[in-house]
């Protein structure tokens, strides 16, 4: 519930990165939209910077077991090796494995996405920067909010506290959003594309909470850091390198290759859609050894 709430704040990011940069981008070119997006980013920081102490670290952490060092005397060392026996062990959890991969592949799947279809607004309904950024920046901040809030109350049932269900439930939610997640680039009319969207765009941030949270409970205390540092590292990779990297040259081929002009992103992004499909493999996978592995966590 608490990771679920707390990934409320990639909603707002959203909506930000879209509707403000997009307005800010048709006014004054894209050079305006980082200079808006980012000079609150370094207020921010120094805000923090000045007002938010850092906690106590380690009440949790058995000190001594599997390597982990006293977190009053850290070292470069000491973090490396941690990190290292983290991955060790993560190894050895079949369920942590399967959801490194699957949630790495969800972002890959969902925000690799998300970050090329502003330009699919403008390449295949002619919509403007501005406009296409007004058009998603509600669906991040309204269905994304929704989605997110949906997602905690899910994580709150009774059902949930068996960690079967919670991966049964991101399997079925993750595979059922792959149908809009591809119709929204297939159909040719911009009003149904956006009903598309506004149906697929929640499920971008239901599984973030719920995943790290899976995650956690099958590692120990000393190691939970460490294991939501890789899957966020693993997942930073596939959506913000990977998918926009592959993307971009999928979409030249099918320009260059096929003749598709304007429609290659199109052709693109179906190809990427169907990666949901694989994503809700293996979450369904980590749910058949994730009791045991809790079990053997604690």
């Amino acid at each position: 519930m608490a990771l679920t709430i707390f990934a409320l704040g990639a909603c707002l990011g959203s909506w930000l990165g879209t509707s403000v940069a997009g307005a800010a981008a048709e006014r004054g070119g894209w050079r305006l939209a980082f200079l808006v997006l980012g000079i609150p980013g370094l207020i921010l920081a120094l805000l923090v910077a000045v007002t938010v102490r850092e906690p106590r670290r380690g009440q949790l952490d058995t000190h001594g077991a599997a390597g982990g060092p006293d977190a009053r005397r850290v070292t470069l060392f000491d973090i490396l090796w941690q990190l290292l026996d983290t991955a060790r062990f993560m190894l050895r959890q079949r369920s942590a494995v399967h959801l490194i991969i699957g949630g790495s592949i969800a972002t890959f799947w969902s925000w690799g996405l998300m970050w090329w279809t502003p330009t699919f607004l403008q390449r295949s309904h002619a919509l403007s920067v501005g406009e296409a950024g007004g058009l998603l920046g509600p669906m991040h901040l309204v269905a994304g909010t929704a989605g997110t809030l949906l997602a905690g109350a899910v994580m709150g049932l009774p059902a949930a506290r068996d960690p079967r269900f919670v991966t049964r439930f991101l399997t079925w939610l993750t595979l059922l959003s792959t149908v809009p997640s591809f119709l929204a680039y297939e159909v040719a009319s911009l009003r149904a594309a956006t009903v598309l969207l506004w149906i697929f765009v929640p499920a971008v941030y239901f599984y973030i909470g719920p995943i790290l949270g899976l995650l956690q409970n099958v590692m120990p205390a000393n190691m939970r850091a460490g294991a939501v540092a890789i899957l966020l590292f693993t997942a930073n990779v596939a959506n913000l390198i990977l998918a926009p990297q592959l993307i971009g040259l999928l979409s030249d081929w099918f320009a260059g290759s096929f003749g598709a002009g304007r429609e290659s992103l199109r052709w693109a992004l179906l190809l990427l859609a169907t990666t949901g499909v694989w994503a809700a493999w293996h979450l369904w996978v980590a749910g058949k050894s994730i009791r045991a592995d809790e079990a053997r966590a604690t």
